[in-house]
Formats: structure tokens, sequence, C-alpha cells
């Protein structure tokens, strides 16, 4: 499977602003100004070489969309974030508006972070296509039909031309879709949010956002382990450090990098992705978050060594 990262942030988009962009101008012409950068290679190849990821580039802005390519024609997507937007603009690049396209997309909950890009799918708008709209949260039609519905939004849902479909599904139960089998577990998170464990030809990827992990529940910790279980990615809900996880931000319905590492280790997982980004925190500090869980994972391994990434808008990675 491939799996291409459309929107990364949580709670609500954190487009980077000029500010910041002068910031990273600054200082690669700092860090550059004895190197004869007179030409376009040069210059890409001392970005390459001198600059750390978040001086370079961004992490990005849009909430969450993740794109799971099951080798099929079909797309399967988790969560209809801002990002959502971007992946629909490079559908229609791909296909054409004329040659209609069969859209899967598993929502994890209902909060507007993660439904808000559907206004702006593309896809919705033309005939012939057909969106399938799957979760195990109940009132996944209601939340999606109220967006696009005045005063909040000028098209009315009855007037998207494509065919849309609300499938519900039952958590702990396996369901076949888009070639691949998908499994949905309830996770703590304010108003309930759904993680999903795809699996498709030997490989699996498991998607869990907004979720909550207590540590101090072994119970719960062993069922999230079980869940995760072999998995050759984690796309995990880091937003916040472990002391803001369990105290100011206990309850908030988040976890920690921390915790990312601790049940991927319990679960035997190949991969974390730390994902579900803190909108208040900028490149540079995600990029330290991803240094601290690259320590922490290296000091409390105890069997086969888990890979540690973040993600960002546009991240592809081959499972």
């Amino acid at each position: 499977m491939r799996v291409v990262f459309w929107g990364t942030r949580g709670s609500l988009p954190a487009p980077i602003n000029g500010r910041a962009v002068r910031r990273k101008i600054v200082n690669a012409l700092v860090k550059g100004a004895d190197a004869g950068l007179d030409t376009v290679a040069k210059a890409q190849a001392f970005c390459e070489r001198e600059l750390s990821f978040a001086e370079a580039s961004t992490y990005g802005g849009n909430s969450a969309c993740v794109q799971i390519d099951t080798g099929g024609p079909e797309y399967l997507i988790c969560d209809l974030g801002s990002g959502v937007r971007e992946l629909s603009i490079a559908a229609l690049a791909k296909h054409g508006p004329g040659k209609p396209q069969t859209y899967h997309v598993l929502v994890s909950h209902v909060h507007w972070d993660h439904i808000m890009g559907f206004p702006f799918f593309v896809p919705a708008f033309i005939p012939g296509n057909r969106i399938r709209l799957y979760s195990c949260h109940p009132k996944l039609e209601q939340a999606i039909r109220a967006q696009n519905k005045e005063p909040s939004f000028p098209v009315e849902f009855e007037a998207l031309a494509a065919s849309i479909e609300f499938v519900p599904l039952e958590p702990g139960k396996q369901h076949e879709i888009a070639g691949a089998t998908v499994t949905g577990m309830l996770q703590l998170h304010g108003n309930d949010s759904y993680g999903y464990r795809i699996e498709k030809g030997g490989k699996t990827v498991v998607y869990t956002t907004d979720s909550e992990h207590k540590p101090e529940d072994t119970a719960e910790m062993e069922r999230a382990a079980a869940f995760f279980r072999n998995a050759d990615l984690v796309i995990f809900d880091a937003m916040y450090s472990l002391a803001e996880s369990i105290s100011v931000k206990e309850d908030w319905g988040h976890s920690s990098n921390v915790l990312g590492v601790e049940l991927c280790q319990m679960a035997g997982a190949k991969q974390l992705c730390l994902f579900h980004h803190e909108p208040v925190n900028d490149d540079a500090r995600i990029d330290d978050v991803l240094a601290e869980t690259i320590r922490f994972e290296e000091i409390t391994r105890s069997g086969a060594p888990l890979k540690v990434c973040a993600a960002y808008d546009g991240l592809v990675i081959d499972v």
C-alpha cells in the first residue's frame, strides 16, 4: 500500500504566514553566505545538504486527510479535513472531470477539522462520481448534511451532483472496502472517535487520530496495542507532549509522542508516524518533537527498532 498525506494538522488548519517564510529565507541566506550559491542547482543542493526540514520546507497547514492507495482503481481516504481539497484537485488533474471515479472515505469522527473539507471536495459536484462515506460514528450523515446547508454554505447537500452514500460500520467487525479489509475501534475522545486498521496483501496501516491514551489504564493500553499489533505503519495522534497530555490537557482527547512509541513497542509495530500536529507548533517545534521521539525510542528499545517519522502535507510512505 502507498500512503499519501494531504493534511496533517489537528483542531484547525494552520497555514504558514509571511513572517515565518521570511525567517526561513533569512536563516538560509545567512547559512549560505559563503557557499557560492550562484546557480539554482547549487542552491538546491545546499538546501538538501545543509538545512533541516523545518528550515528548508514546512510540515504544512491542512487539517487531517490521508489517502491509502490499495493498488486498485478506487480511492480510499481517511478523513475529510481541509487537505481533501488538495487531494481532489490532484485526482481531477490525473483523471479529468469526464472520467467518473469512486471515492471511499473512512471518517474517524465528526468534529469540524475532520469534515470541513467536504464542501470543497470537487468530485462531489461532478455527475457520475460515486462517493461512499463510512464511519462507526452514528452522526456522520447529520454532520455532513448540516455543513452543506444555509447559512453555513451556499451549496445545499441536495444540489451535489455525485452519487453520495452513507455507510455505517460496526466497530470490531471486518469490512471489505476498496480492496482492503477495514476494522474500526472506539477511541477515547469527546463525542467519540474511531480508529481504523486497514489490511491488504499482508500489509497493515493503522489510522488512529483524536484518541487519548491513559498510561495508568493498563487494560486500555493493551487494547490499543492489540489493535496496532504488528502494523507496518501506525499514523498516530501525537498532538501533545507527555507532560501536557497527563496534566493541563488531560481529558482533552489527544495523545503524545511518548505514548505513541510505547504503544507501538508493545504492539511490535514497524513504523510510527506522528500526526495531528498541534496548530500552535511551528515547523521548528515539530522538528524538535521528532528528534525527541527518535531519541526516546532509542533509549527505551528492547526489541527490533521502531522507525519514527513526522507527517507533513505531501509525505508519501510505501508499506
